[in-house]
């Protein structure tokens, strides 16, 4: 296939050098089944050196390349040129801090994913010999879309709610809280509901549930949200109405 010319309009950013960020517009010649990924690189490695960004795989599966195309977050190795017309701009992923150009400094959304403890915490330890922790098909597929997350932040981007509450610990995070929390192998519900059941955790969600149409992997974090806000509703009624009940 031959080339076509397309338009992209970055934005860069260079702390030592710049005071504010600005768009640069450059003109490339790029293949029709090319991905912005593509577009990228090829500026990169022909044009502009000094362009940075970030990618890994190409396979939308490290989660790596999300940013902004055209006012949306996006993976630009999922984003084809052939579905944009006229100029495409590219911008960091919203809410986050520059690091520089393209890269953001992505330090509060770890801290806020290390706080809910996403990994198993046993019900109980068993000595290897004892072989591995069962379970049944049913008790998979409570958590099993929940597993697909790829910690690409594009939720984080699209929740307006994160935009506003700095606190907030955000759709990703508190989805994968949840995925844990339905695990039958674990035991550390309780650990997890102390951040996620917190205002600044579940309850500052307003269900706009952009986080799920952007979502690449199609995990619905809305969804998970909203069954972590029943489930704390449902332990604040037997905390506080039917204490004998309390588990």
């Amino acid at each position: 296939m031959g080339e076509r010319p397309v338009e992209l309009e970055i934005l860069r950013y260079n702390p030592e050098t710049d005071r504010e960020p600005r768009f640069q517009r450059y003109s490339v010649g790029c293949r029709e089944e090319w991905v912005v990924l593509d577009a990228l690189n090829h500026i990169k490695e022909t044009v502009d050196p000094t362009l940075s960004y970030r990618w890994s795989c190409h396979m939308a599966v490290c989660g790596s390349c999300g940013m902004m195309i055209n006012g949306e977050p996006k993976l630009a190795c999922k984003s084809f040129l052939r579905d944009y017309v006229g100029v495409i701009r590219v911008e960091p992923l919203a809410y986050f801090p520059i690091e520089r150009d393209l890269v953001t400094v992505i330090d509060d959304f770890m801290d806020k994913l290390a706080r809910v403890k996403p990994y198993l915490i046993p019900k109980r330890e068993q000595p290897v010999s004892d072989g591995e922790y069962r379970q049944t098909p049913a008790e998979l597929k409570k958590f099993k879309q929940y597993t697909l997350c790829i910690n690409c932040m594009l939720c984080y981007a699209a929740c307006p709610q994160y935009g506003l509450i700095p606190k907030y610990i955000g759709p990703a995070a508190i989805a994968l809280a949840h995925r844990y929390n339905q695990d039958s192998r674990d035991g550390g519900r309780d650990q997890r509901q102390e951040e996620i059941a917190a205002t600044e955790g579940v309850w500052d969600c307003s269900f706009v549930g952009a986080c799920s149409e952007v979502c690449p992997e199609h995990v619905d974090p809305a969804g998970a949200l909203q069954q972590v806000k029943i489930a704390s509703t449902v332990d604040w009624y037997r905390e506080h109405l039917m204490p004998w009940k309390k588990k």
